[in-house]
């Protein structure tokens, strides 16, 4: 066989290979001169209408064109998406080039599409406008747009390329799209679970099952990289809970045609729980002890085995190595396992790493959010040693502040061996939101807000939010900023305005108006602890009614049914309250929003009298504590307690107290518990005698200085429900009380100028006439100097049980309480059903 028909044969071979990858039909003959003729021939092109001929030319390259070269370029111009056909023959000693052009593209148009926007299926596709028509492309193209589809729960999908000839060699192509029913995920099933139950695993994944709910969510619908995510959340999370020796054997989809839906089964190896046995530091550097470095352990011997408690350790101890002078340390973590025992014995070697600098780092990809944002989140910088855990925690950090949609470190090679290139990628996304709320509780009624924030203001990684609610009780106005590094230090400082007015209510007798402003910041001391300072200036003012004023007749309209001390405190008028204080807080808690293991505790104090009309030392403390049960069952054991007490001389303005209801004692009414004040008459009858007659009167909370409160409860999930509606029920148990009223208690020139023996008083009116109701058992009656009925000193301890039914759902968090009060004062007021609930949309 001569070497130019083994050269034909090849070529003809690698035609129809490429042909067929191409996903066309060929048709032509290839002629190809011997290596010798083809070194003095020239190249012709013809069929070429946009594509220019030297263009084409450039692919064969300079001569001499031999077989094979002759072989690539063919390839090469098939492979450039540009034609449809390309034909090489020998015509008189030289190669002629006869192709084919694809069409061009005139617009890419979807029909039929209404579940996903023509902008997500654009941004999918590589067909585009003003390029060149491609059938492979196209072909690719379709499958991809079928693919977008499964993955958003349509299976039954169909999709039809089509094109519309517009002359001149353009084309419209339009994707035809028949889109189908939704096909969602119709059960999860956990195959060898044993230590959690199938409840519980379907909290820790993020993939869903279909139910009534599924219009408001996009989670029950099969998505493989979803299914992937969460095999990575089951195996963290079996990790910190002590399973060391866990792992996922498979994870399969199938899909039940008859069922109308997928079954995801993930099948699991437990394995045992261990927990840490002996905790030690090893250190390898010459001038660092282990000894000095175990404070910075956080795992302890005898506590269960958390992988997540081995990370931090390795991070706190890379970090105070670092403050010794070492940056080249590294710590390495070394596991020990004792099968028999169950435990595992950890040691934490700290030695010196390689002597690698960062040379540069770089930030890709943010198309809005400033490098300075992306570069502050690193407590490395550029010169400063390479150290690969603090790199780790600058990626986590940047994953937690929710600018950026994906976020990616890697190292590229510097201008030396021992030089690095931190190349930091990332994408943004979205960080505006617009909110609807809407609420109703027993206490304050229907209300609804609307809100407009950013997360990520002008990309500087500032927070911004203008609210204004409107409701039955309440309405009001706030505006907020925060900027998380203020003056390039880790510490969130911002301020906030606020308006907001209240009206009366069945719970109290008047309403306020409060306007104002405050200084707020924050500073994280540890990962748990956080210390937060602020100063408030705001103006407050109790408001009977629009025309209450000093002097107005007790029987005014305004005035009835109003104590004493509440009528004293409105005719002050407004009062400025100037405050500062901090908040010393700590948070082990597993999960912010739905805790199940962990403490939260936090002390929080006020110091008001740095100018102002009103002085006061405000201190409250509140600890919770969680605890998993049975199953997955959480016992939830709450302690909380307040003290309030004036300084300087003066009383503690009336709203200054604490007022308390079922926030402390579920079971009693909002300002239900505590010192109540008896109010004069709320009729009157001016044919008497002497002008007037007192009955019905009210007793008005007017607060306390002093509370204490504890609580359990046992929140469960109801095992006859999916665990997607988001419901569980709860027993509870309630005690506390409040008590030391610690306004003012006399009211000089309460009575008017009139006498009565018969009733024993007399005097000069200022505010209106006295209260003639007798005092209820136990309460003081101030018999000279004014005339109240105040209730003090009683420390009575209100107690109550119940049960409540919770419902994370889609409108927002819902909560019915339902209570028997076992114990309280003569004068509390109770309220045996509660709800509150809201959302934002």
């Amino acid at each position: 066989m001569t070497a130019s028909l083994r050269v034909l044969r090849n070529l003809a071979a690698a035609f129809g290979l490429a042909a067929c990858v191409a996903g066309v039909s060929v048709a032509g003959s290839l002629v190809v001169a011997s290596p010798a003729a083809a070194q003095s021939s020239s190249i012709v092109v013809e069929g070429n209408r946009r594509v220019d001929a030297e263009t084409i030319r450039s692919y064969f390259g300079p001569g001499p064109y031999t077989g094979a070269k002759i072989d690539e370029a063919w390839k090469a111009l098939y492979a450039t998406g540009l034609f449809s056909d390309v034909q090489v023959s020998q015509s008189g000693g030289r190669i002629i080039v006869r192709v084919s052009e694809n069409e061009v593209i005139n617009r890419v148009v979807f029909e039929g599409n209404r579940k996903i926007k023509d902008e997500v299926l654009e941004g999918e596709i590589q067909s585009k406008a003003r390029g060149a028509l491609s059938k492979a492309t196209v072909q690719a193209d379709t499958q991809r747009i079928i693919e977008v589809y499964r993955r958003s729960g349509r299976s039954g999908v169909r999709v039809n390329p089509v094109t519309i000839d517009r002359g001149n060699g353009r084309v419209d192509l339009v994707f035809e799209v028949t889109e189908g029913d939704k096909t969602g995920i119709k059960d999860i099933k956990f195959v060898g679970n044993k230590a959690f139950s199938d409840w519980k695993l379907k909290d820790v994944i993020s993939t869903t099952a279909t139910n009534w709910l599924s219009f408001l969510k996009s989670t029950d619908v099969y998505d493989p990289d979803r299914v992937n995510s969460d095999q990575e959340l089951l195996r963290r999370f079996y990790l910190k809970n002590g399973y060391a020796d866990f792992r996922i054997i498979g994870a399969s989809a199938e899909m039940d045609p008859a069922g109308g839906g997928y079954t995801i089964t993930f099948t699991l190896d437990e394995g045992e729980q261990y927990r840490f046995g002996k905790v030690d530091v090893v250190s390898n550097i010459r001038d660092v002890s282990g000894e000095s470095l175990r404070r910075s352990v956080r795992a302890t011997e005898g506590q269960v085995y958390n992988a997540e408690l081995v990370e931090k350790s390795v991070e706190n101890l890379t970090i105070e190595v670092s403050k010794s002078g070492y940056a080249f340390a590294q710590v390495r973590p070394r596991g020990d396992r004792d099968f028999e025992a169950k435990r595992i014995n950890i040691v934490f070697v700290v030695e010196e790493g390689p002597r690698v600098y960062i040379e540069r780092i770089e930030v890709r990809g943010n198309t809005r959010t400033r490098d300075y944002v992306v570069r502050r989140e690193f407590d490395i910088g550029e010169g400063d040693a390479y150290n690969r855990v603090l790199v780790d925690r600058a990626e986590r950090r940047l994953r937690n502040l929710g600018y950026f949609k994906t976020v990616k470190i890697t190292t590229e090679p510097g201008s030396a061996p021992d030089r690095v290139i931190l190349v930091v990628d990332v994408e943004d996304q979205p960080t505006g939101e617009f909110a609807i709320s809407g609420g109703y509780s027993t206490a304050d009624g229907v209300i609804a807000e609307v809100s407009l924030g950013e997360k990520n203001f002008l990309g500087r990684g500032q927070y911004v939010k203008v609210s204004g609610s409107m409701g039955q009780n309440a309405q009001g106005a706030e505006f907020s900023f925060t900027e998380p590094y203020f003056l390039g230090y880790r510490l969130a400082a911002g301020f906030d305005l606020y308006w907001k007015e209240t009206s009366t209510t069945s719970y109290t007798p008047y309403g306020t108006t409060t306007i104002g402003g405050g200084l707020r910041f924050g500073l994280p001391i540890t990962d748990e602890i956080t210390l937060a300072l602020r100063y408030n200036l705001y103006q407050r003012e109790i408001n009977l009614c629009d025309s209450y004023v000093q002097g107005t007749p007790w029987y005014d309209t305004c005035a009835v049914g109003v104590s004493w001390a509440i009528r004293d405190a409105a005719a002050q008028g407004a009062t400025i309250t100037s405050a500062l204080g901090y908040t010393l807080s700590f948070n082990g808690l597993d999960n912010n929003l739905n805790p199940t293991q962990g403490l939260y505790a936090e002390l929080k104090q006020d110091f008001a009298g740095i100018g102002g009309d009103v002085n006061f030392i405000r201190t409250t403390g509140d600890i919770r504590h969680y605890t998993p049960l049975w199953g997955d069952s959480v016992l939830i054991l709450r302690t909380q307690a307040g003290y309030v007490t004036s300084w300087g001389g003066d009383q503690l303005d009336v709203l200054d107290n604490f007022y308390m209801g079922p926030n402390l004692v579920r079971g009693f009414a909002p300002s239900g518990i505590g010192p109540r004040d008896a109010a004069p008459c709320a009729t009157t009858n001016l044919s008497s005698p002497y002008g007037y007659n007192c009955f019905n009167n009210s007793l008005n909370a007017l607060g306390g200085t002093t509370y204490w409160g504890v609580s359990a409860e046992i929140q469960f999930p109801f095992a006859f429900l999916p665990k997607d509606i988001g419901m569980k029920g709860a027993i509870f148990a309630d005690a506390g009380s409040l008590f030391d009223y610690g306004g003012p208690t006399s009211f000089p020139g309460v009575y008017n100028s009139y006498t009565n023996p018969a009733l024993g008083w007399s005097g000069n009116n200022v505010y209106g006439n006295p209260n003639f109701v007798s005092c209820p058992a136990g309460s003081k009656n101030i018999a000279t100097g004014g005339n109240v009925c105040v209730i003090q000193n009683d420390d009575t301890v209100r107690s109550s049980i119940g049960a409540s039914l919770i419902w994370q759902s889609p409108f927002g968090p819902l909560r019915f309480d339902y209570a028997w009060v076992l114990s309280q004062a003569s004068y509390d007021r109770t309220q045996a059903f509660r709800f509150s609930g809201g959302t934002r949309f």
